[in-house]
């Protein structure tokens, strides 16, 4: 008779061996953890002097989203989702105050530029941009750079978001071309100038266009609550000359840090034909998407006259890719990173404009003041701009940094008696140009740097270098056609 053996380590029913367990698929136990006490422990704190408990309290509720946003426990979405409803819960802010920012005009527009830019990506008017670009200035090293940053210069009115614009498509082409030239240059030094040039004009371009980033939006809101109004053709006006400066001088200063060993590139005009012989002639819906693009620009440039205003004549171009049949509405539907920033952008816009309601910014901004009161104003807002700047190492986005410093510093320039629309500006370019100083310092900046062609500390190396010359830049050349402008 033959014995069976009973296994041994058959779990008695009921239980489940370690293998098993299953993981937890919640919000990350620890970064939580540092949020909460960042939260709590300023609610804790005693209402200091000169602010309503309501202020300090919806303060700290903010803070701990912010900290949220950097530690990153949860996506975006939720964590302003359990601000809100914190807010709501202590009576800090009324269900309506919460919900207020979702009637703004400027997240309005940026929510329908996703649905903008998803025309130009769905017909392949955007990929055939980049390499049309390519194929005209790509003949030498640097050409190549400034063909690729051309292509995104053009595509960025309608693309907000960094991630799809720059990681979704100039990423992809800046790669297969630096790839193309490993097998000519064994210390990579070509393929790592191209990716990190390429990288640095990203952040230049954000800042140039107010559709182009979509934390801009938020910094028109914010200086209209300091009576200064901007619209899309103000923010263009007045960041091309200093833009157009940046996107040259950057590659020329990156090539003397890192100098690629081909000078030439004979080989990235005929990639580029070749991908546009095999995207074909030039498509019926192309054509409508161009002659959507121009009629949407035009009315951002002029619609004023015709009291047309930005938001509105997004929304008369995506009405026009609907009609036509560019894009359908499940298309629309199925675009979440849109319908996600339409809420999160509202809500924190939201709190951070009944923050300002309720005094903070103001009394923030005084004890700014207190340290550089006794400075000229303009030796103060370079103070001021300079830390602003730099604080972004303690950053990973560029719209929580704007969120949480913004308007305090706006409030403390102008107090110091900063030109109103010269602090609005500044600030807000800059808000989008300390985006190049680390590897996780905006959404682009981890797949740039994934790619494997520069090491960290030359990645840091040349972010700071490189924040030196966007600064002078912006500030001289900035300040001096602002001042043309009549800005200050």
């Amino acid at each position: 008779m033959t014995t069976l053996n009973t296994p041994t380590n058959i779990p008695e029913r009921g239980t489940t061996t370690t293998a098993e367990q299953p993981k937890w698929k919640g919000a990350k136990p620890i970064p939580f953890l540092v949020s909460s006490c960042v939260g709590v422990g300023l609610w804790m704190i005693p209402v200091p002097t000169g602010l309503t408990p309501q202020a300090w309290h919806l303060f700290a509720i903010f803070m701990f989203i912010i900290s949220g946003l950097i530690t990153r426990p949860l996506p975006v979405g939720p964590m302003v989702l359990i601000g809100a409803v914190t807010a709501i819960t202590t009576q800090t802010l009324t269900f309506q105050e919460v919900s207020a920012g979702l009637s703004s005009h400027s997240i309005w527009l940026i929510f329908i530029s996703f649905f903008l830019a998803l025309g130009l990506i769905k017909t392949g008017l955007a990929t055939r941009a980049s390499y049309f670009f390519v194929k005209v200035f790509g003949k030498t090293t640097i050409g190549l750079v400034y063909g690729i940053t051309f292509s995104e210069l053009a595509l960025a009115p309608f693309i907000p978001s960094l991630v799809a614009r720059a990681g979704g498509i100039i990423f992809p082409i800046a790669l297969a071309l630096a790839k193309t030239y490993d097998s000519q240059d064994d210390t990579k030094t070509t393929g790592r100038f191209l990716i990190i040039s390429v990288f640095q004009g990203t952040v230049v371009v954000s800042a140039m266009f107010l559709t182009s980033m979509a934390a801009n939006p938020i910094a028109v809101e914010i200086a209209k609550e300091f009576g200064v109004t901007l619209t899309w053709g103000n923010w263009f006006l007045a960041s091309c000359l200093p833009g157009f400066a940046s996107l040259l001088i950057v590659p020329f200063v990156i090539s003397k840090i890192i100098p690629p060993k081909l000078k030439k590139t004979p080989e990235a005009p005929v990639l580029a034909k070749e991908k546009l012989t095999n995207l074909g002639p030039v498509t019926k819906d192309e054509w409508m998407m161009i002659g959507i693009f121009a009629g949407v620009l035009s009315l951002w440039l002029f619609g004023s006259y015709l009291k047309i205003s930005n938001t509105v004549a997004a929304m008369i171009g995506l009405i026009a890719l609907l009609f036509f049949g560019i894009i359908n509405w499940k298309d629309c539907l199925k675009e979440t990173n849109a319908w996600d920033t339409l809420f999160w952008l509202g809500s924190l816009v939201a709190i951070g404009t009944s923050l300002k309601r309720f005094g903070f910014f103001t009394w923030f901004s005084m004890h700014i003041v207190t340290y550089i009161s006794s400075m000229p104003w303009m030796s103060a807002l370079i103070v001021m701009i300079l830390l602003y700047f730099y604080s972004h190492y303690f950053f990973a986005s560029n719209t929580a940094h704007l969120t949480a410093m913004y308007s305090a510093f706006l409030a403390a320039a102008i107090q110091v008696g900063a030109p109103a629309i010269l602090s609005v500006l500044i600030l807000a370019f800059f808000s989008s140009l300390f985006g190049g100083l680390t590897h996780y310092s905006c959404g682009p900046a981890p797949i740039f740097f994934s790619a494997g062609y520069v090491s960290l500390k030359k990645w840091w190396q040349i972010g700071l270098i490189i924040s030196v010359c966007n600064i002078l830049i912006w500030v001289f050349v900035g300040g001096t056609w602002w001042k043309i402008l009549n800005y200050w």
